[in-house]
């Protein structure tokens, strides 16, 4: 059970919480959707198995860990998904296994279709457009309307469907990393389903950011980073293959070191970053105990709202996300009208101290996202939307 019931809006307690992270003298960081920060504790006990598995090596690493422990931190990634632990395969990031499930994914045919928009990471469409070159099918890009709505999201994808009848396989990603949208994944899932289209999610920023079920949204194939929300050490990710689905996806280029009824054999083989992995039963006991992604997901959207509100009004700033709270998370990007973004991100570092990113390869257009973090602030939240008002005269 969480330690206590944290309100978003709880300043002292959020600055206690913030403590736990040692940050290096600088900019504020608003760009905290790059990975995110161990706590000190976390940060202690990862260099501690990193000293404790250089002295043991291999003698350890064979008869303890591989023999008994990885099994039961393999067991704690899978309940995190609430999923069974025959699901779920340990991978070195979100990136990885969307790579493996798309690459092995075995039931197209030449002429077939497959689908992603312009909101997907450029590895995942990378990845799409390999299977247009070496599996012989059709390569689909669909460009979402901007603004987008509930409605216009999921009609952009049944208009498709019903536009190019041999699709077969489509990637979605849950948050968007380029504008922070939160895609209706449930509903746009239904719909690819009435089509007998398959949807590999990338849930890379949605896990420990937003609540899911993934039997709920009607997911049978995702890739997650437990490297950015949920507080891992890097490199660290989660394949999720439903079990009845085991059979759609390959093993791995012919992956040998465990049966094909083995979902582990989806991914390569290597040697992981032990310390790391030895680290996660800890990460997972303090991400449990802060309330989980109810508690951070809720934290991170009123933190969003701070900025947004002050500004959404500004006639020269664009938001890219509607204000409808089912569409968006703790990620916002926004546009100066008429000036170069990167200009723009380059005069709140320069003149306000704020770090931002620019994002673009959507056809919406460039744009800087704003990602605050669990050690960031109001003080931090109005400190932006100052500087923003600022720049917009």
């Amino acid at each position: 059970m969480p330690e206590h019931n944290y309100h978003a809006y709880d300043e002292a307690f959020w600055q206690t919480f913030a403590a736990r992270y040692e940050t290096e003298p600088g900019p504020i960081n608003l760009e905290n959707g790059y990975f995110g920060r161990m706590t000190d504790t976390v940060l202690d006990e990862y260099q501690r198995n990193i000293a404790f598995i250089n002295r043991s090596n291999s003698l350890y690493a064979r008869q303890r860990f591989e023999q008994a422990q990885s099994s039961e931190i393999h067991r704690q990634v899978a309940d995190l998904l609430q999923a069974p632990a025959e699901a779920v395969a340990l991978t070195h990031s979100a990136t990885d296994a969307l790579q493996s499930l798309i690459r092995n994914y075995n039931r197209l045919q030449p002429g077939d279709q497959v689908l992603f928009c312009d909101l997907e990471y450029d590895t995942v469409k990378g990845a799409m457009q390999w299977l247009g070159r070496h599996r012989g099918v059709e390569v689909i890009q669909i460009e979402h309307p901007h603004p987008a709505s509930f409605d216009s999201l999921v009609g952009a994808y049944r208009e498709a469907f019903a536009r190019h009848p041999r699709l077969k396989l489509m990637a979605l990603t849950h948050v968007t990393h380029r504008t922070g949208l939160v895609m209706p994944v449930a509903a746009i899932a239904a719909a690819a389903r009435e089509h007998g289209i398959d949807v590999i999610l990338d849930g890379a920023h949605a896990l420990g950011q937003i609540e899911f079920n993934l039997a709920y949204l009607g997911i049978a194939f995702a890739g997650f980073n437990l490297h950015k929300w949920i507080g891992a050490p890097l490199t660290q990710g989660v394949l999720y293959i439903d079990p009845q689905r085991l059979a759609d996806i390959d093993p791995d280029m012919g992956e040998s070191h465990y049966p094909a009824t083995d979902v582990r054999a989806r991914t390569p083989y290597a040697t992981p970053n032990i310390p790391a992995l030895l680290t996660l039963p800890l990460v997972l006991e303090e991400h449990r105990n802060l309330g989980g992604a109810a508690t951070k997901g809720a934290r991170l959207k009123y933190l969003r709202n701070l900025w947004v509100r002050q500004v959404q009004d500004i006639e020269d700033i664009e938001i890219m996300i509607p204000d409808d709270p089912r569409l968006y998370g703790g990620i916002t990007s926004l546009r100066f009208v008429g000036r170069d973004q990167q200009d723009m991100a380059e005069r709140l570092l320069r003149d306000y101290n704020l770090f931002t990113v620019v994002r673009s390869g959507s056809a919406c257009g460039p744009c800087i996202r704003i990602t605050p973090g669990f050690a960031t602030s109001a003080a931090d939240m109005h400190r932006l939307a100052k500087a923003l008002r600022e720049l917009s005269l």
